[in-house]
């Protein structure tokens, strides 16, 4: 979901299952733990861009396709396998904390950058490089 239409149910960072596409409706099924499969209906609403020079009206469902999530977006989500790319550095290890924390994954794959004379990897990455190594974490 891209806005909020009817808060708490369907809000921004919500995760759907498109079960049918009609031409101005798409049922979906909830797939959040408070409302976990609960069928739901999306209409098409308006859409007016404000960075462009003139102006102009469309009709867009408000969902985007994601195969991947920010840290941000994805907290309060329940994820039974997660990959989390560490190729660009964390703003602090309370967000990679956030990331590593969900009780519900079961997998764990981390993607860190090698180190080079040219970059340094952050310290959080070599953290996590090192629980890695020590198989503290089980990985695909």
């Amino acid at each position: 979901m891209l806005r909020n239409i009817n808060q708490p149910r369907l809000c921004n960072g919500t995760r759907l299952a498109i079960k049918k596409l009609l031409n101005n409706v798409i049922e979906a099924t909830i797939l959040k733990e408070k409302y976990k499969e609960e069928d739901v209906h999306i209409p098409c609403i308006p859409m007016i861009p404000t960075d462009v020079p003139f102006e102009f009206k469309r009709l867009q469902f408000p969902l985007r396709l994601a195969f991947a999530m920010t840290i941000k977006k994805s907290q309060g989500q329940s994820l039974s396998v997660c990959g989390i790319n560490l190729e660009n550095p964390c703003f602090s290890h309370g967000q990679l904390y956030v990331a590593c924390s969900w009780e519900t994954i079961r997998f764990v794959c981390l993607c860190a950058r090698r180190s080079n004379k040219k970059h340094r990897i952050p310290q959080s990455t070599i953290i996590i490089i090192e629980m890695i190594n020590n198989k503290a974490i089980t990985y695909l």
